[in-house]
């Protein structure tokens, strides 16, 4: 997870001192190139960039998922600093939890059900 959040910053930073963000099209959607067709994810990176720069509503029109990722970034790599420091795995049994939760038919139905609408959501914007 660490080593994610850090691909992540290092992404972001990026994002932040490229021209390309400004053209609103960072171009790295393997599906958008392919098809013409933006994925769930589209615009994530744009969105966490947004609220880094406190445009919380357009960084929510972009996409709701740039608050998760920017909330998983931002306690992710604290929480296991934390972890470190004290000796302990409270990280990695919450990490376990929450797989075994997520695994679960109502869980996953849910979850994937949000991503398909934010598909949607994605394509109708033509994003």
């Amino acid at each position: 997870m660490f080593i994610s959040c850090l691909s992540g910053y290092i992404w972001l930073y990026f994002g932040l001192t490229s021209s390309n963000f400004e053209n609103k099209s960072v171009g790295v959607c393997i599906i958008k190139h392919a098809t013409n067709i933006p994925c769930p994810t589209c615009g994530t990176t744009r969105s966490v960039i947004l609220l880094m720069k406190g445009n919380f509503i357009e960084a929510l029109q972009i996409n709701p998922l740039g608050y998760i990722i920017a909330i998983i970034m931002f306690v992710s790599p604290l929480w296991i600093a934390i972890d470190i420091a004290t000796k302990n795995k409270t990280f990695f049994k919450f990490y376990q939890k929450l797989e075994i939760k997520i695994k679960k038919p109502h869980y996953a139905i849910s979850l994937i059900m949000l991503m398909i609408f934010n598909w949607i959501w994605n394509i109708t914007k033509g994003i």
